[in-house]
């Protein structure tokens, strides 16, 4: 017997022997998908509704996607009572997590590892927006929250509206005052249920797609934006000097910055 045909036969032995290796890695690396960890987040938020809010004075909607003028926004949750509408954003991480109020962008801080992400209080706006709007509500009725579950840490102060797991609820029972009339609550209800896309695979897929499409061209927008102050870059043609004639990359902010990037 040659060396090929005893490595196929060991080869073969091992595959007899460890086949349930396969899928049960494949089911691990599912279990750690973001996809997974956001189902997992939004799990936890809506068994804290279902548990620790009285059903008969707050509604809860789960995956609400609403139209607007350029695609979809989704929203995770939408609890609504007489003291206002609660629009909900999950965040299942873990690690420190560094940000602001008016910071585009927040970091989380695991080990050594450092990365970036959009300020989740300005991902929320547009669909607060967007909701408030559909419903014709005041600013003052609809309110914003963003909640961390995991295992995460802030290391830097957060406004009263980005709370861990155990904040959400409190954030919402602290909103006593009275707002909206039963009947309103009803035609809120009505309004959501009825202007909310169809829940489906269909939906969801078109909103991964719209999403995807954006953030695409918000990639390009910042490829081609000043890394000192963030405004745009424009071409600009050197006037004088030893590069006198040739095209540069100039910041827009100029003369407050004067950031240059070089033709790539």
């Amino acid at each position: 017997m040659n060396t090929s045909s005893i490595v196929n036969q060991m080869f073969s032995q091992i595959i007899s022997a460890y086949w349930w290796v396969i899928p049960l890695l494949l089911l691990i690396a599912f279990l750690k998908s973001p996809f997974m960890k956001g189902m997992f987040g939004e799990f936890q938020v809506n068994q804290a509704a279902k548990f620790f809010l009285d059903k008969k004075i707050y509604t809860l909607f789960k995956n609400v996607t609403l139209p607007t003028e350029d695609g979809s926004t989704q929203i995770d949750h939408i609890i609504v009572s007489r003291h206002g509408v609660f629009v909900i954003e999950t965040k299942n991480m873990k690690g420190w997590i560094f940000g602001g109020t008016q910071q585009k962008i927040w970091t989380q801080k695991i080990y050594r590892h450092t990365s970036k992400f959009q300020n989740p209080l300005h991902q929320n706006y547009k669909r607060t927006e967007t909701l408030r709007s559909a419903l014709g509500l005041e600013p003052d009725k609809v309110f914003s929250v963003v909640v961390f579950v995991g295992d995460s840490t802030f290391k830097t102060a957060m406004p009263d509206n980005v709370v861990y797991m155990g904040g959400y609820i409190r954030f919402i029972k602290s909103k006593m005052q009275v707002m909206l009339s039963d009947s309103d609550v009803l035609s809120i209800c009505a309004k959501i249920q009825s202007g909310r896309l169809k829940p489906s695979i269909r939906t969801h897929v078109d909103h991964v797609r719209h999403v995807k499409t954006l953030v695409e061209e918000k990639q390009r927008q910042d490829d081609n934006s000043c890394p000192k102050c963030g405004m745009p870059m424009t071409l600009r043609t050197a006037r004088q000097g030893a590069n006198q004639g040739k095209q540069f990359w100039g910041c827009t902010g100029y003369p407050r910055c004067k950031t240059v990037k070089q033709l790539a």
